[in-house]
């Protein structure tokens, strides 16, 4: 059960012997080159990289074999100037990074400088994927460098991993660790081991390590999947005198009638609490050969295999514009008080399971053809899959209670999004709060099973020349990349099984569903104190139950075409419901594309003089053409057909299947230019400027309509990609100043701009398909239709300053960074047309580190900071008639603490708090009262030790 062992081979695997300044100071030999560890010695080779980079590059390295930083990539990346981290929900890891406010797939991640594949179907990768103690070394460039890629707005970024010849001989580093999350309430082991070894004179060197880690988290989430903006009518608001209220939008209408008042409503609210296991095995094998002074071969295989399983419980319940009432509305718009009448109550349970598996083997040769000319040549194949196993990667369980028992519900808002709940009143059952979790009333409903399977391969290979004459060096080179996307699903909507049992059982007069035993349920979890700093309250409890046994219970019942089978859902399932819950293949959702990119690239740097100061110039321009083929299937709506059992629920009935191919290309000139003066010794002037482009992910890019076919009253959907997406294309541009005022220490401040055209902007619109009647309005049926385009064009502008002091000899230092930045293209959230536009990602930043780092003594306290940002259009629900309503992130700050001390030479122990505060991640939608999401993810604490060989 070992904790991280391997990195930072690239900067010394061996086992140095301390010196006489202490551990941080170790040699081999008067003959050798000295090697400082620890968190000064890191901070030293980063700011030297940074430094004497042409470009503008942040750096991270190992403070020690095995000793990254941070347990997570992307935590430690949010260390660095202009840098913010995303975190997953359910798991409250970091899991990627925004930089200069451009996240996720604006920023292309490569691994000893090649792309990895992931089966997500977007272009960025989960950071929680890569085992920080396989890392020597992150490389963040914000200007690109055309001999490595200029696909990305962003950054970036390039993880380097160790390798044998990094230091010649024997050498071995372990490490083990158990980590606790205090929700969960369970130590969990974390482990690694690598071993180099180089022979025959070192000319011949193998390294290989593996690593296991295991983090359990706790969470707790409230919701509110979706506000839709529509409108509602007069008389639905609290005060109306109408006598009747059927809201309509026939002009003809009474005016109490006619639907006229702009609003924002709740579509689903819930809560539940997860439990995640997240379980990682990585491997990797180097293995290098030097047949002669002037070459240099390497062989290496990289291997991630990552098990993530979530059980949750909660409740959600579902509302409808037309059905409010008491409506009671803010000078926003936003519906806070309302009542619904007979309104279900669902309670939930579920378990999403999803296998994520990469492999990627890579072969690099260097040759010296001469002193002055260098040839490298790189291939490798990438690949990723999703769930390759096959499993239900959600198992879905709703039971609970309405109709004729449904109380007139209704929700109240008090309060801001970051510190406010909304609150439940009149709920239980007939309204009675003492019978919200009463199991004698509660039935089944349905049953959602979903299996993704994905698979993403990557195939690409570069060849470069570079010659080097005093102070000129001329790079020319070439490379191709083949990546294919490909995407399945299957689910119980596809065969419409999900409704099966619906109807909430008789206990709530229908004639669907069953009543649910009493011993399905497996206790309940109070909500007091529920959400840290969160004012409002939750119903008492949550039923605790598990998908696996609700569905279990169900299929035991027996197959309803062979039995009667009081409470089945008869019309359901055109006689193929067996009593168990396959998944269908869902065609509208399969979809497989290809894009190949050819690149070409020259770049020349240079050393002269400006009236006597150093003055550095490159200046390179790379040449992209990129061949996409998007393949899916087409299929028209011909009806829908409502349930007989619960009348909220809707079935789309299809025609033909069709096949359609598209193909698409385009091609880019990226120029980039880099110059460095130095007027001193310690102060440099920078100037960048570049061409950059990111390409559309690949899931967007399906040529056909996806309509799901089960879906609810009031809500349908539906979501179409576009093959001819062309790549966002930024003109960017860097001006800095640094000073390096003495060893460890640095300040800068680094302004830039980036204009960017062909923004990729999701529209939702409300129309007809194929004529098809709503069977709940009798008029054609208005699907909200998402649709991806090419349009708009915006700035992004800003400043990063940096400060990096050390004290002296004292040990103690800082690391202190913000970044200030804005655009000529905000969101306003009065803009209620479909094509609202902004530009997403953008928050001001800030990062404090202080540490000391003496005497074998390490401890480190770093505080992370970000506003209020705009995240993505587009919700949970996103029915609403203004366009893809918005999600924006709440400030947050993080603080997290580590230590570690130098027992022996080879022996160290260390320890890690993450999250001492018990911050909260939280979203909202348009305006700061429509909260989305509050996930309230814990502390973690981790001990372990370290030992090197």
């Amino acid at each position: 059960m070992l904790a991280g062992a391997s990195s930072m081979v690239v900067l010394g695997l061996a086992a140095p012997a301390r010196a006489q300044d202490g551990p941080g100071v170790t040699a081999q030999s008067q003959d050798e080159e000295i090697i400082v560890t620890g968190i000064r010695g890191s901070l030293q080779r980063n700011l030297d990289a940074k430094r004497n980079a042409s470009g503008v590059i942040e750096q991270i390295s190992s403070e020690d074999i095995g000793k990254f930083p941070d347990s997570n990539v992307a935590a430690s990346l949010q260390r660095l100037p202009g840098i913010s981290i995303q975190r997953d929900g359910p798991r409250g890891e970091p899991n990627g990074v925004t930089v200069r406010g451009f996240g996720g797939d604006f920023n292309e991640t490569l691994v000893d400088g090649r792309r990895l594949s992931t089966a997500t179907g977007g272009r960025s990768i989960d950071f929680s994927t890569v085992g920080s103690d396989f890392v020597g070394g992150l490389t963040v460039l914000k200007t690109p460098d055309v001999s490595l890629s200029s696909s990305s707005i962003g950054a970036t970024i390039n993880v380097s991993y160790p390798k044998p010849f990094d230091r010649p001989g024997f050498h071995l580093a372990a490490s083990v660790s158990g980590s606790i999350q205090d929700d969960a309430g369970k130590i969990v082991p974390t482990g690694g081991l690598l071993i180099s070894k180089t022979f025959a004179d070192d000319t011949f060197g193998i390294l290989a390590n593996a690593i296991y880690t295991r983090h359990d988290t706790q969470t707790n989430n409230v919701f509110v999947h979706g506000w839709p903006g529509g409108k509602i009518a007069p008389c639905q608001q609290a005060g109306s005198t109408a006598a009747t209220c059927n809201p309509t939008d026939d002009a003809n209408a009474p005016a109490s009638q006619r639907k006229t008042v702009v609003s924002w409503f709740e579509q689903q609210f819930g809560a539940t609490q997860n439990y995640t296991r997240d379980e990682r095995v990585d491997g990797r094998i180097a293995l290098q050969w030097k047949p002669s002074d002037t070459v240099l071969l390497t062989l290496d295989n990289n291997y991630s295999d990552q098990r993530v399983n979530t059980d949750n419980f909660g409740f959600g319940i579902w509302f409808n514009q037309g059905s409010l009432r008491n409506v009671k509305l803010d000078q926003n718009g936003t519906i806070v008080d309302f009542t619904q009448a007979g309104s279900q109550t669902d309670f939930t349970a579920g378990t999403d399971s999803n296998y994520r598996r990469t492999n990627q083997t890579g072969f690099n040769v260097k040759w010296d053809v001469t002193d002055k000319l260098q040839v490298e040549g790189d291939a490798s194949l990438s690949k990723s899959w999703l769930n390759p196993d096959g499993r239900i990667s959600s198992l879905g369980a709703d039971v609970g209670y309405g109709f004729g028992i449904g109380p007139t519900l209704g929700i109240a808002i008090n309060g801001d999004s970051k510190n406010s709940i909304p609150v439940l009143h009149d709920y239980g059952v007939n309204g009675t709060a003492s019978r919200w979790a009463d199991l004698s009333a509660i039935g089944s409903h349905v049953t959602v099973n979903i299996a993704n399977k994905n698979r993403d391969t990557i195939k690409q290979g570069r060849l470069g020349l570079k010659w080097q004459q005093d102070d000129l060096t001329l790079r020319v080179g070439g490379s191709y990349l083949d990546d294919q996307f490909s995407f399945r699903s299957a689910n119980t909507f596809a065969n419409n099984f999900w409704q099966a049992y619906s109807g909430y059982g008789p206990a709530s007069g229908t004639n669907g569903g069953v009543a649910m035993p009493a011993s399905l349920f497996k206790g309940t979890v109070g909500t007091a104190n529920f959400l840290p700093g969160y004012t409002g309250a939750l119903p008492p409890v949550l039923l605790n139950f598990r998908a696996a046994d609700y569905q279990a219970f169900l299929t035991g019942l027996g197959n309803p075409q062979t039995k009667v089978i009081p409470g089945y859902n008869t019309g359901c399932c055109n006689g193929a419901f067996n009593g168990q819950f396959a998944v269908a293949d869902d065609v509208g959702s399969t979809r497989d594309i290809g894009e190949k990119t050819w690149a070409l690239y020259v770049s020349a740097n240079f050393k002269s003089e400006i009236a006597g100061m150093p003055f550095f110039f490159n200046a390179g321009v790379r040449e992209e053409v990129t061949h996409v083929t998007s393949t899916g299937i087409g299929r028209l709506p011909t009806s829908i057909t409502p349930s007989t059992t619960d009348p909220t629920l809707l079935t789309i009935a299809f025609g033909n299947q069709q096949a359609i191919t598209t193909k698409s290309d385009y091609a880019y000139l990226l120029p980039s230019v880099d110059m460095k003066l130095e007027l001193t010794d310690a102060l440099h002037l920078r100037f960048d400027a570049s061409r950059t482009l990111t390409r559309p992910t690949l899931n967007l890019l399906t040529p056909a309509l996806n309509i799901g076919v089960g879906q609810r009253i009031g809500a349908l959907t539906a979501d179409g990609g576009n093959p001819t997406l062309q790549p966002y294309l930024a003109d960017n541009f860097d001006a800095a100043v640094e000073w390096y005022y003495q060893r460890n220490s640095y300040a800068a401040v680094n302004f830039f701009l980036k204009d960017v055209r062909n923004f990729i902007v999701q529209g939702v619109q409300r129309q007809t398909i194929n004529g098809v009647v709503d069977p709940s309005t009798g008029q054609p049926a208005q699907f909200s239709v998402s649709q991806r385009v090419n349009g708009p064009r915006a700035t992004v502008k800003g400043v990063e300053i940096a400060w990096q002091n050390t004290f002296g000899n004292s040990g103690f230092g800082f690391i202190a960074n913000a970044t200030l930045v804005d655009t000529n293209r905000p969101y306003d959230p009065t803009d209620i047309s479909q094509s609202g536009f902004a530009v997403t990602g953008l928050a001001n930043s800030a990062n404090f580190v202080g540490f000391y780092d003496k005497n074998g003594i390490e401890f480190r306290a770093a505080a992370n900071w970000r506003d209020k940002y705009l995240l993505a259009f587009g919700q949970a629900q996103n029915t609403g008639a203004f366009g893809a309503e918005p999600t924006f992130v709440n400030s947050s700050l993080q603080i997290d603490l580590s230590a570690s001390y130098q027992i022996t030479e080879r022996i160290n122990v260390f320890g890690e708090a993450l999250n001492i505060t018990d911050e909260v991640q939280s979203t909202h939608g348009r305006f700061a009262n429509q909260l989305l999401d509050v996930w309230a993810y814990g502390r973690r604490f981790t001990a372990g030790v370290r030992y090197r060989f």
